[in-house]
C-alpha cells in the first residue's frame, strides 16, 4: 500500500485516535498496538493505553513482499507477552481485539498457514480483517476469522468510514464490559461490505 492508499490510512488512524479519545470510558480502558507488514514486519508502538499513544506517519514500499504469515506471528507473540490474564490476585485485560487490513494476499504462505492455527488459540474476542481494494485476497482472512469485511475502493472516503467503523466497534466493546457477542458490531458503512 502506498501513495493516496497509506495516507489515508494514517489520516483514519488519526481519526480513530481522535474520535475514542473523545470517550471516557475508552480513555480508561483501550490499549493499542499497531503491526505493519510489507517487506517488513514492525511494531509501530507496543501495546499502550491510549490517552499516551503518539502515532508516528505509516509508511510503505510501493512494491515488494507482503509477509502477513510474520505479521501474525508478531502478533501472536504479542498477545502472549502483553494480555494479562486474570488471576486470582489480579485482574486482567479484556480479550483483545484484533483489526487486520490488507490490499493483496500472503508471501510467506507456508508461514501464514502455520499462524491460522496459533491466531485461532488464542483468546481474541473479536478478530476482524479488511480486504483493501481490487488486489486484496479475502479467501486467505477467511481461513483466519468469519468477520471479513472488503473496501472496493481504496481512497480516502473508503478508508474514513473504514477507521469510523473501527472506532465505533471499539466504542461498542469498552460498553459492554469486555464481552462481544456476535451481534455487537454496529452496521458498517455504505463503503464496507461484509464478505459472505
Amino acid at each position: 500500500m502506498h501513495g493516496e492508499p497509506i495516507q489515508s490510512v494514517n489520516v483514519g488512524i488519526q481519526a480513530m485516535l481522535q474520535a475514542l479519545r473523545q470517550d471516557p470510558h475508552a480513555l480508561d480502558t483501550v490499549h493499542l498496538s499497531v503491526i505493519t507488514f510489507d517487506l517488513d514486519v514492525k511494531e509501530v508502538f507496543p501495546l499502550t493505553p491510549l490517552p499516551d499513544i503518539q502515532m508516528p506517519e505509516i509508511t510503505c514500499p510501493q512494491s515488494g513482499a507482503t509477509y502477513l504469515g510474520e505479521a501474525l506471528a508478531l502478533t501472536v507473540s504479542r498477545i502472549d507477552r502483553d494480555v494479562r490474564q486474570s488471576t486470582a490476585d489480579e485482574k486482567g485485560y479484556w480479550q483483545p481485539m484484533v483489526f487486520l487490513m490488507t490490499d493483496g494476499g500472503p508471501s510467506d504462505v507456508a508461514r501464514f498457514d502455520e499462524m491460522v492455527h496459533e491466531v485461532k488459540a488464542r483468546k481474541i474476542s473479536r478478530f476482524i480483517a479488511c480486504a483493501a481494494g481490487p488486489k486484496a485476497k479475502d479467501s486467505y482472512l477467511k481461513r483466519l476469522t468469519d468477520t471479513v469485511v472488503s473496501l472496493d475502493t481504496t481512497d480516502s472516503a473508503a478508508f474514513s468510514n473504514y477507521f469510523k467503523w473501527v472506532s465505533a466497534s471499539v466504542g461498542m466493546s469498552t460498553q459492554s464490559a469486555g464481552v462481544v457477542d456476535a451481534d455487537a458490531l454496529p452496521p458498517p458503512p455504505k463503503e464496507i461490505q461484509i464478505v459472505v
